[in-house]
């Protein structure tokens, strides 16, 4: 009987309190307030935590005193009207009397030991917390009243949270309506085991994007053996097998080899669109990250002095003294140097952004420390600035791609061909240093293009604001020669055009124009070739003024089958447009805010799906792609579990992995403040826990009804 929190909450302006023409006897209603919405329905608005639900008289309120036994607010009342004076009675599915336990009351055994499942989950902690001996003393004082389990029980309880969770998701999968994506890349474990992490894309029904893990499963050694198989093994067991768009791999040596197995595998279920032409996507900020390391090996010796420099102040406290007193000397701003990762290029482009702030003090450090001796010179710095303002562009391109930002793959193209276009220009610059780094780099770029920016420019196309014009625009900026520029624009729009002439046949569509035939007969069999009536019916034979050749008993009939054959031969030369022509025809959505305006591609698509349905099919499909599998912060390195987490059965360990995505998944939006940090590359802690799931009232159901109280978790924010 409850309402979606979000709808709720977006309607929550638009009730307005109704007059009450009989009282309300129940005596829930003094925790309740009942309002009317525009639409004319009632709704029952919680006092305490403003929660919506149904008011109407046919809904009762046992749903009403339900949510009272749950909202934390309501029961923080409670327990202070209990430690101050009389008892309110607590709401369920029986009014509590006086002389209740109301430590019971509020205690739920069942539904705290779930939280600390959650718990486990979320935070990565072992099972064996619940031995340890401070924790269990923490919990005794904390709440004397709740049976801490066993580890065993624990573990079972996790996988019982991850059972459920499968089987919600598994049917929501089954009923989509939808193609999905897939990315699909390899961890490894302390002891060489390897991993498959299988994560699916779509856009549900109300067109929300979702990206949920849905395997974590191991795989035998040589790790790219057998692992289209695998995939496909997986893909059955969620029966998405037939329901696949495309499947985003790491950029390694074994990609190619397995995506082509598992086109092999899939192509004889035709389910595929344009046999898998696009099937095979590269996640652009690895193809970024790969093209920007080879441009950081040509300029290894200027980037060196940089590490070397800041490598020298950070030796010693002396150093670092006399640095700040550089730094005061010269008037340079007062931060703190920084020291990058090699393996991973965005950090190095930090530390050189920070670095050139500091140049003067450098120098200033060098005139007075003899032992300061590669220190970088005035033409370093010219050709690290240089170097850094190229970094810029592509840093900038990976933070918008970051799968953290869950980004729809629309936003790429601009940003993409805005790189081509500098890349270009940079290689044909006056700069030796950059020329020959945009040079190389501008190599890989076209190398991997591919594929990807094919499915780039149909996201660009699916993008009311753009349509063809973004495309247009760059093409004829990165082209110079004309005709191949427009060649180029003709080959995006037909590819366009061949994609969604697939859609159009496998929603049963046609895409171009139509005409329509009908035979018309009165009465009798449709099939009936003969003209001659059998006595059943009336067969109408249309002469070309509209009338009928043999009159039937209704002349009014004779008349409608008249204007009928009419219609169909004034119109037949008058083709219906489809929906691709109707929406590049139509003028592009206005945008406000420019580039980075704060457009719902979602929220457009979902209001125009009855205008554009086949295009809105395609929106679906393609606008979930994902754009990156890592984030620019992971270095692109092999994804290595904690020690703690290889050496559990794979079993459990899938459960663990799958569950903590789904649960952050469903508290998405409701921890506005908290930051999840990411699975596995955090050590475990078992201290400094504020644990509040022991207190009923700050149990995560309760966290769902109320924001006021968040329980503190070093892990957590």
């Amino acid at each position: 009987m409850e309402f979606d929190d979000e709808a709720g909450n977006a309607q929550l302006s638009n009730v307005t309190p109704i007059l009450r023409c009989r009282k309300l006897r129940s005596l829930v209603w003094n925790d309740f307030s009942k309002e009317q919405r525009e639409d004319g329905s009632l709704v029952a608005i919680c006092n305490h935590c403003k929660k919506q639900m149904a008011g109407g008289s046919r809904s009762g309120t046992t749903h009403l005193k339900k949510h009272l036994g749950k909202c934390i607010l309501y029961q923080r009342i409670n327990r202070r009207k209990g430690e101050m004076g009389p008892i309110q009675p607590k709401w369920g599915d029986a009014e509590i009397g006086e002389n209740a336990d109301l430590d019971n009351s509020l205690l739920d055994q069942e539904l705290v030991q779930q939280d600390l499942a959650h718990m486990i989950i979320l935070h990565e902690y072992p099972f064996s917390i619940v031995n340890h001996v401070g924790f269990r003393a923490f919990v005794r004082d904390l709440q004397p009243q709740f049976r801490l389990m066993s580890s065993d029980a624990l573990q079972e309880n996790c996988s019982k949270v991850y059972e459920e969770r499968r089987l919600v998701l598994c049917e929501e999968l089954r009923k989509l309506c939808c193609r999905v994506n897939l990315t699909a890349d390899v961890w490894s474990s302390g002891s060489n085991m390897g991993y498959l992490h299988l994560r699916c894309h779509f856009i549900d029904d109300d067109w929300r994007l979702h990206h949920k893990v849905i395997n974590f499963w191991h795989i035998d050694s040589p790790h790219e053996s057998g692992i289209a198989k695998l995939i496909l093994e997986k893909l059955c067991e969620w029966s998405i097998d037939g329901r696949v768009f495309s499947t985003v791999l790491e950029n390694s040596t074994t990609s190619d080899k397995v995506v082509d197995e598992l086109l092999q595998l899939l192509r004889p279920k035709q389910a595929l669109l344009l046999d898998g032409a696009l099937f095979h996507v590269h996640s652009c900020s690895h193809i970024l990250n790969l093209i920007v390391q080879d441009g950081l090996e040509m300029i290894a010796e200027v980037t060196n002095k940089v590490r070397y420099s800041v490598n020298f102040v950070r030796s010693s406290q002396a150093r670092l003294e006399a640095f700040q007193a550089a730094i005061k000397a010269v008037g340079a701003p007062q931060k703190s140097l920084l020291i990058d990762d090699p393996s991973r290029w965005h950090t190095t482009y930090l530390m050189i952004t920070t670095a050139c702030e500091f140049q003067d003090a450098f120098i200033s450090l060098a005139e007075g420390d003899s032992e300061f001796i590669h220190v970088p010179s005035l033409e370093d710095w010219e050709n690290i600035k240089a170097i850094n303002e190229c970094l810029g562009a592509f840093y900038l391109m990976t933070e918008k791609a970051s799968p953290g930002k869950s980004p729809t793959v629309n936003l790429c193209f601009n940003s993409i061909c805005g790189i081509h276009l500098s890349l270009k220009t940079w290689s044909g610059g006056s700069h030796p240093l950059v020329s020959s780094m945009a040079s190389k780099m501008l190599e890989q770029f076209e190398k991997y293009c591919g594929v990807t920016s094919i499915i780039l420019a149909a996201a660009s196309v699916l993008d009311p604001r753009y349509k063809m014009k973004s495309i247009e625009y760059f093409f004829r900026l990165i082209y110079t020669n004309g005709s191949e520029a427009e060649l180029k624009i003709e080959n995006v729009l037909q590819d366009f055009k061949s994609l969604y002439d697939a859609y159009a046949v496998k929603s049963g569509r046609a895409s171009g124009g139509h005409g329509f035939s009908c035979k018309l007969v009165v009465g009798g069999d449709d099939d009936d070739d003969d003209d001659d009536d059998d006595g059943t019916g009336v067969g109408i034979d249309c002469g070309n003024n509209g009338m009928s050749k043999a009159s039937s008993q209704n002349p009014m009939a004779d008349l409608r089958f008249g204007l009928d054959q009419y219609l169909q031969e004034t119109s037949s030369s008058q083709p219906i447009k489809s929906d691709l022509d109707l929406y590049l025809e139509e003028a592009v959505h206005p945008s406000l805010k420019g580039l980075d305006d704060d457009f719902d591609i979602l929220a457009w698509w979902k209001s125009n799906a009855p205008k554009y349905p086949i295009l809105s099919e395609m929106a679906r499909d393609i606008l979930s792609i994902p754009v990156s599998i890592a984030s620019p912060e992971s270095g692109f390195r092999t994804k290595v579990l904690h020690h703690y987490h290889s050496s559990m059965d794979p079993v459990t360990l899938q459960g663990l992995i799958c569950a903590q995505d789904w649960l952050r998944s469903e508290i998405d939006g409701i921890y506005v403040h908290a930051k999840l940090v990411p699975f596995f590359f955090h050590p475990i802690h078992s201290t400094n826990l504020f644990l509040c799931f022991f207190f009923p009232e700050t149990s995560l159901h309760g966290l769902a009804d109320g924001l006021s109280t968040i329980f503190t978790l070093d892990r957590w924010c």
